[in-house]
């Protein structure tokens, strides 16, 4: 017998699903072509005068306003027949400074289908997909999608909760930013930091490009990049170690863990930023455990399996697995700093 509510709910679910979906394309021609942030800028303005503002067509671009009105994205003003984007929208769409600014999440989402079919391959093998592998554009939106959050926390709220690190960094300090992409996390800290010096790893050689350019672009005197993976990156007696979004991503989370613990200084610190999650699944079927777990299957567990033991964790991993992973390493202290509701920040001591 079909409970015809369920079944009503769960279309109604659906369809703001594939609205979403629909979106994508959507969403990032209006940042490409700076629809959002000329109407952030100037509105309210008609479709005329956004296309005339920004040099693309009235008719499209009439298209594209109603779309974004009907998400509920922007506010159209039928007496005036103009369109305007409020403050709270412009925080996720157009100001890129913004603790909330989403365009990340949809860059990745639109990488994360092209890496369709490498993925869907993989599940018949049980292999994986290298992180060089994926789609293209997966590298800047990953970037792009953890700037908000880093801009906001890593150096005002997260850096501040372990235990005596601000202090050595004021003074003076070597830290390793390990899995860092291109960069910005580093350059954040070189920036707050310039007695420190600091120097970003990564395996991924386009990532250690990208982030060059970025330090150059930044004039950042105290950082540097260089590819080298989690297990083997060079040097020793750091007063600190970062992983930030990327420890689950690794084959071989505990070997990283090892090499942690013997890189650093007898009081120096790790501090592993993770996605937020609980230990059971039951208690993260909610949406942000949602996006976490579609991204980690099409990204994160294929990077894993690509590598060496291939521990697959996953972004929702849990705090537990977690710690088993870091204790394996060699650490007797390891405790949860601070957390925010899409991060948990562990703090690890020797």
């Amino acid at each position: 017998m079909i409970n015809e509510a369920k079944l009503n709910e769960l279309i109604g679910r659906v369809l703001g699903d594939l609205g979403g979906a629909m979106s994508i394309a959507v969403v990032r021609m209006g940042d490409s072509l700076g629809l959002y942030k000329t109407l952030h800028a100037k509105g309210p303005l008609t479709p005329a005068s956004l296309a005339a503002a920004t040099g693309t067509s009235e008719r499209y671009v009439r298209e594209w306003l109603s779309s974004q009105a009907a998400a509920d994205y922007i506010t159209y003003d039928k007496a005036a027949g103009t369109f305007s984007i409020p403050p709270e929208q412009a925080m996720v769409f157009a100001d890129e400074d913004s603790p909330v600014f989403m365009m990340g999440a949809f860059d990745a989402a639109a990488a994360m289908v092209e890496s369709q079919a490498k993925v869907q391959a993989a599940f018949k093998t049980g292999g994986g997909v290298q992180w060089g592998d994926q789609a293209a554009c997966c590298f800047c939106a990953t970037a792009r999608f953890f700037r908000p959050g880093y801009r906001a926390n890593l150096v005002d709220k997260w850096l501040p909760t372990l235990d005596g690190v601000v202090d050595k960094l004021k003074a003076g300090g070597t830290v390793a930013d390990v899995g860092c992409g291109h960069g910005l996390s580093t350059i954040m800290m070189g920036e707050a930091f310039p007695k420190s010096q600091f120097t970003g790893f990564d395996f991924h050689e386009g990532s250690i490009a990208a982030a060059r350019d970025h330090a150059k672009a930044h004039n950042v005197a105290n950082v540097r990049f260089e590819v080298a993976k989690a297990k083997e990156f060079p040097g020793t007696g750091y007063d600190l170690v970062t992983f930030l979004d990327c420890l689950h991503d690794m084959g071989d989370p505990a070997g990283a863990a090892a090499h942690v613990r013997q890189a650093l200084k007898p009081d120096g610190s790790w501090m592993i930023v993770e996605p937020q999650a609980h230990d059971r699944l039951e208690d993260n079927l909610n949406p942000v455990g949602r996006l976490f777990y579609s991204a980690s299957t099409m990204i994160c567990v294929p990077t894993s399996l690509s590598q060496e033991v291939g521990a697959a964790l996953g972004a929702q991993a849990g705090e537990a697995k977690l710690h088993d992973v870091i204790a394996k390493g060699g650490f007797t202290h390891i405790r949860r700093a601070t957390e925010t509701p899409f991060n948990m920040i562990l703090e690890a001591r020797p």
